[in-house]
């Protein structure tokens, strides 16, 4: 049961092995599992130093049901990544209370080389490739280390561990090009669900997407065929809300809708494109307003032309689309929608309802009282800002009444209200307004920051029609985009600031590069594959030809 001294030169290079293994993970990890490895870490190295005795079996035993039911108690289950990335940290952490033997230590080792390729289950960063070839670089020195002589030095250890990695090297890349590639995950588990992703919702309420303006995250990129369309155009559809209970905004469940797109009329020049949209755990699919054509499998069109897949989306995926930024929409409505669009919760915001009954009575048409509250937005003190005042009940009153200061949401709400009380069909939409084009990679990123919030009103003769009450008061929210707004002082009275030109170039190039690397290496699937066998002469690939 004790230590004898003879691992003293060896375990700190596993140590260091294990370290680096378990650093991708620590985020998604508890905190205690974390300082349960540090701790054993610790308690392992002064055994050995000491030759103290190491935990009997009976401890060992009681440590591990509890570290595996501290598991199941944190994630309610032991299956999936997090949970299998946890327990395997945990046990790797109490495998070192029984090293005695380099036996062990092997043992210790090939669980680092498990934990190095489990953190590529959650994502495979730009930075991956790098960290694997340290990672396992280390691994390997600490396997050199266990056998080396008296004369073996650590340097000659390392640059042996190095030599037989780059011998290994060339079998990798042939085997990345030629193994068959599969269009699914080769593992048969979800992404890790440990950390959400920020991102749109499918209820909207005072202040929900002002928090989202904050973030500099990715929701997704677009690269153009053609020219890039005008800020002004770039509105990105995604998900319609048609239901309000006087504070709260929701929609209903995806559902495909057999005449939704013949409902579309286009006219104008066709937009090609590609989106390469981030993992949103959500069905909604993003599309330039308004999308005819679309590649990606399993994905359908709802009933208010909003795009969503069969299947949340828990994985990074790329698509091609076809919009037309000229169209209309349901030239003719039934009674029944009619009703359905201008529905609004009784006794509710009634100074609100009060007011567009009479801004209505002084107008001739219902497309004069859309301008009319326009002009109002635009001409009174109403202001634009993401830090907006909290609001109580009836906070559409509140907001035109007393506060006035708001968000995108905070004015398609007040304006979808002030339409419903004179029976104006309207939803809202939400989705994403503008991009910032990248100059090294020429494509366009769309940021969290750029999430939106807009209107759309059925008018006789025009169908439904989009209206942003937001660019009646900030013009240049729309007409510039959140990102140069930041940049040019537009946006520090919205609340928003910008790093220096410095930051923001090494962004740019680390977002290229990040670009690339997602379409040239983790979009190297099926397709990609054959168009590369065709360009090296296999038409028809087989393995004769391959080998």
């Amino acid at each position: 049961r004790g230590t004898d001294g003879s691992l003293l030169e060896s375990l700190p290079w596993t140590l260091s092995a294990m370290s680096i293994a378990l650093l991708p993970h620590i985020p998604f990890l508890p905190v205690w599992i974390t300082a349960a490895f540090l701790g054993c870490a610790g308690w392992r190295y002064l055994n050995e130093k000491r030759r103290r005795v190491l935990p009997s079996t009976w401890f060992r035993g009681g440590l591990a049901l509890a570290c595996f039911l501290g598991v199941l108690a944190t994630y309610s289950s032991i299956s999936g990544v997090g949970p299998g990335s946890a327990l395997l940290a945990i046990m790797a952490a109490l495998k070192l209370l029984e090293t005695r033997k380099r036996r062990d230590q092997f043992v210790l080792l090939f669980l680092s080389i498990f934990l190095v390729m489990s953190s590529l289950l959650r994502e495979q960063y730009l930075w991956s490739v790098p960290y694997m070839g340290l990672s396992l670089l280390v691994i390997m020195t600490a396997w050199l280390r266990m056998s080396a002589g008296e004369s073996q030095s650590a340097r000659q250890s390392f640059a042996t561990g190095g030599r037989l990695l780059a011998y290994a090297l060339p079998l990798a890349i042939v085997m990345w090009v030629f193994f068959p590639r599969i269009s699914t995950p080769f593992w048969a588990v979800p992404i890790d669900t440990s950390q959400a992703r920020s991102g749109l919702s499918d209820t909207m309420s005072p202040g929900d997407i002002s928090s989202l303006s904050l973030s500099d995250e990715v929701a997704f990129r677009v690269s153009f065929e053609g020219d890039i369309p005008e800020p002004r155009d770039r509105y990105w559809r995604g998900l319609v809300l048609t239901r309000f209970n006087g504070r709260t905004w929701s929609g209903r469940e995806p559902s495909i809708s057999r005449s939704a797109r013949d409902q579309i009329e286009v006219s104008g020049e066709p937009i090609n494109y590609q989106i390469t949209l981030e993992p949103t755990r959500q069905q909604w699919v993003f599309a330039l307003d308004m999308p005819i054509d679309w590649s990606l499998q399993q994905a359908f069109m709802g009933p208010q032309q909003q795009l969503a897949r069969i299947h949340p989306i828990d994985q990074r995926i790329a698509y091609s689309v076809t919009s037309y930024t000229d169209f209309r929409v349901a030239n003719e409505i039934s009674e029944l929608y009619r009703n359905w669009y201008s529905s609004l919760p009784d006794d509710t915001n009634p100074r609100s309802a009060e007011l567009a009954r009479q801004m209505r009575a002084a107008v001739d048409s219902d497309r004069d009282y859309v301008d009319a509250v326009l002009q109002k937005l635009n001409r009174e003190e109403f202001y634009y800002t993401l830090e907006p005042p909290p609001l109580g009940s009836d906070p559409v009153d509140r907001f035109l009444f007393d506060t006035r200061r708001g968000f995108c949401e905070h004015y398609a709400s007040a304006f979808s209200v002030l339409m419903r009380s004179v029976g104006i069909p309207t939803r809202i939409v939400l989705g994403y307004q503008g991009g910032e084009v990248n100059p090294m990679g020429g494509h366009l990123i769309v940021r969290q920051s750029d999430a939106h919030a807009w209107t759309e009103v059925w008018l006789e003769g025009l169908g439904w029609y989009r209206i942003d009450p937001t660019a009646a008061v900030a013009p240049e929210r729309i007409d510039v985009g959140a990102s140069d707004a930041a940049f040019n002082g537009i946006g520090a009275a919205w609340g928003l600031s910008a790093p220096s030109r410095l930051l923001h170039q090494i962004k740019m190039t680390w977002d290229a590069l990040d670009a690339s690397w997602n379409e040239w290496v983790l979009g190297y699937g099926p397709e990609a594959q054959n168009s590369f066998m065709k360009w090296l002469g296999m038409d028809n690939p087989s393995w004769r030809k391959m080998m």
